[in-house]
């Protein structure tokens, strides 16, 4: 499990296919190879993957390169064999017990891919020096838009959002300066692709409501 609240920012190093349904990531970043044990959980642009080497970075900045592989299912869910060489994703390590749940709780299991049909800068506040904030508007697959509500939670490449408004399929998201510094929204552009984990209570409820329609 996670929270959807992005510690660090990794890089892919290496992207190997290893077969049709199979394909190796080495991911540089941050942490110490220390605190990673082999079989470890690390959430990927969203992707719950498994840690399955270790190694020193070649370029002798702090941190390690883990390894991790994408398997059929999630190379068929998501957009992991687009990773090459210098792709930046976002991470986060799985939720201890004891951890402060910042976010919202995430499988990491993505649910489908959506795209950013628009993003609107919105003028900072002469107030407030930090800088403009930018609404991101995401049409997310048609049978995945029921849902998302506003005001309620939604996780894109990882990053835990609360969703503003949606009408139909899109819905939009509001990104603040801190979210772009420490995460690789401010990478993304009009038509890119993004992960979408679904709520997870929203996920039952609606299977719940389902059952009860079924008799």
């Amino acid at each position: 499990m996670f929270t959807g609240i992005v510690t660090a920012i990794g890089t892919v190093v290496s992207a190997e296919a290893k077969g049709p349904n199979l394909k190796r990531f080495a991911i540089a970043c941050p942490w110490d190879a220390a605190g990673i044990e082999i079989g470890a959980s690390i959430a990927c642009a969203g992707i719950c993957l498994t840690v399955t080497e270790l190694r020193r970075r070649d370029d002798g900045a702090p941190g390690c390169v883990f390894q991790v592989e994408a398997a059929a299912e999630t190379l068929a869910r998501t957009r992991v064999s687009d990773w090459r060489e210098g792709t930046r994703i976002n991470m986060e390590r799985s939720l201890k017990v004891g951890d402060e749940l910042g976010g919202h709780l995430v499988t990491g299991h993505v649910d489908g891919v959506a795209t950013i049909e628009a993003i609107d800068a919105i003028p900072a506040d002469p107030d407030q020096p930090w800088g403009a904030t930018a609404r991101f508007h995401i049409r997310a697959p048609h049978a995945l838009s029921r849902f998302i509500a506003p005001k309620g939670s939604i996780c894109l490449d990882g990053t835990s959002l609360t969703v503003n408004t949606v009408e139909g399929d899109v819905f939009t998201v509001l990104l603040i300066p801190h979210s772009f510094s420490v995460t690789t929204w401010g990478d993304r552009q009009v038509g890119d692709p993004v992960h979408l984990e679904v709520d997870l209570m929203a996920r039952y409820a609606a299977r719940l409501a389902e059952a009860r329609g079924q008799g």
